[in-house]
């Protein structure tokens, strides 16, 4: 269609996933997707879930959908988190089709980088990551799940869950997630890992491969992988001193090593992978609240995590820091960060807490049962697209679904594309004097 190509890079990614989100309903309601038949806006949540990769779920995925329906759900999980265009790109490289400036401007905003520069190189790096992480994190899953339900089931179940942590889905065939694994270390720890792997960026990962070298790794990747290691140690350490007595989480576990692991799960999963090794339900209102901290900050740019992202809350940090240092510029590593970055860092902190809040508001408003907490622990996963939940999933009404939807896909395009979808790009025409405004 000739009118697409002249649409701006955010609305194309838009209607792209808006479409994919209409297909995945769509069969979803196949007759042969289910077992006993769903809604239309069970449909319309769970294929939404899947493609922003969150989780969230409004019925039950390893007996409401029958092989095809989790096939589905497979395959809306691996797009979302790869990303739409990403995959598009691949295929159209994969059949010698030339890839033009316009589908590189498309794959650089969908992957939030910077320039052009060496996009199809990072597409193909992205395959090979997806590939091996996934087929060694089925093939270790298996060694438990096929001993317990078989070659055929165990594979399968293998198969979907490996896919779900890579993507940062959170999508489990088990009714209380992975609850039943919680002293299992092999799927403890092969979730955790891939959804670790996965949430870093393949921007981070691709320098890894590359480079191999703390010296030579971008600012982008060093700030990353020190700001995942300080937010999990800090989660680590807090959620071992919040819940250790909780009866109804680790205090119910009778084992030092259960223990050990389940605090390390829940210290990583809110990087919005959605997985569950307790009950999170119970956990108490001060770790329920550290947790929505951890929701809102994800994972990392150009990965398969939502939220605002570990980079912008270090840049973020920076700032705070280079504001009281009054040093005019931030600094890391031996680099400097410009005033745009951090002008970019507040932009999307301050759309993101606008779109939580919105949220929220409607959520409480039209479900004056629900918890205030519990809404916000809801709205908040729903915009970092992780899928935990206290329960207020299942008691969602239609309004409360249609907006948790809006806020998961919103929280998955990213706040700071719709900034730039919305915003003017004209410059101004007329300069002001430049005024004191008093502040604090």
């Amino acid at each position: 269609m000739p009118f697409l190509k002249d649409l701006p890079a955010p609305a194309l990614l838009v209607l792209v996933y808006l479409s994919w989100i209409v297909i995945g309903t769509g069969l979803l309601l196949l007759p042969v997707a289910s077992t006993q038949g769903i809604s239309l806006s069970d449909a319309l949540f769970t294929s939404t879930s899947a493609v922003t990769v969150t989780g969230l779920a409004v019925v039950d995925t390893g007996t409401a959908f029958t092989p095809f329906g989790q096939g589905v759900l497979m395959l809306l999980i691996q797009l979302g988190g790869m990303g739409l265009m990403t995959f598009a790109v691949m295929v159209l490289s994969s059949l010698g089709l030339k890839i033009g400036m316009a589908h590189r401007r498309y794959l650089r905003e969908e992957m939030g980088l910077a320039s052009m520069g060496g996009v199809l190189d990072l597409v193909w790096i992205i395959f090979r990551i997806v590939l091996v992480c996934e087929l060694l994190g089925m093939f270790l899953m298996a060694t438990v799940f096929v001993p317990e339900f078989g070659w055929k089931q165990g594979l399968w179940q293998a198969a979907f869950h490996s896919i779900s942590a890579f993507n940062n889905a959170g999508f489990s065939l088990f009714p209380d997630s992975l609850m039943g694994y919680v002293d299992n270390p092999v799927i403890i720890f092969t979730v955790s890992i891939q959804f670790m792997i996965g949430g870093l960026g393949f921007a981070v990962l691709s320098d890894i491969m590359v480079f191999r070298k703390w010296s030579r790794f971008s600012l982008h990747t060093r700030l990353m992988l020190a700001g995942t290691l300080a937010i999990v140690a800090v989660s680590c350490l807090t959620y071992g001193l919040l819940e250790w007595t909780n009866p109804e989480t680790l205090g119910g576990l009778h084992s030092l090593q259960a223990k050990l692991q389940a605090v390390w799960f829940e210290s990583v999963t809110p990087r919005t992978a959605g997985f569950n090794s307790m009950n999170t339900a119970g956990i108490h209102d001060s770790t329920a609240l550290f947790t929505m901290i951890l929701m809102v900050i994800g994972g990392g740019s150009t990965s398969t995590a939502g939220g605002i992202k570990v980079t912008t809350a270090v840049v973020l940090f920076l700032a705070t820091i280079a504001f009281f240092r009054k040093t005019g510029r931030m600094r890391a590593f031996g680099y400097s960060i410009g005033l745009e970055q951090g002008l970019k860092v507040m932009a999307l902190l301050t759309v993101s807490l606008f779109l939580i809040l919105i949220g929220l508001f409607i959520l409480v408003g039209t479900h004056h049962h629900l918890d205030f907490i519990d809404a916000a622990f809801e709205v908040t996963s729903a915009f970092g697209t992780v899928g935990l939940s206290r329960g207020a999933t299942g008691e969602l009404n239609d309004i409360g679904r249609l907006v948790i939807c809006a806020i998961m896909f919103l929280g998955r395009l990213g706040p700071l594309t719709l900034g730039f979808f919305l915003a003017s790009k004209t410059p101004p025409r007329v300069k002001y004097p430049e005024g004191q405004v008093f502040l604090g």
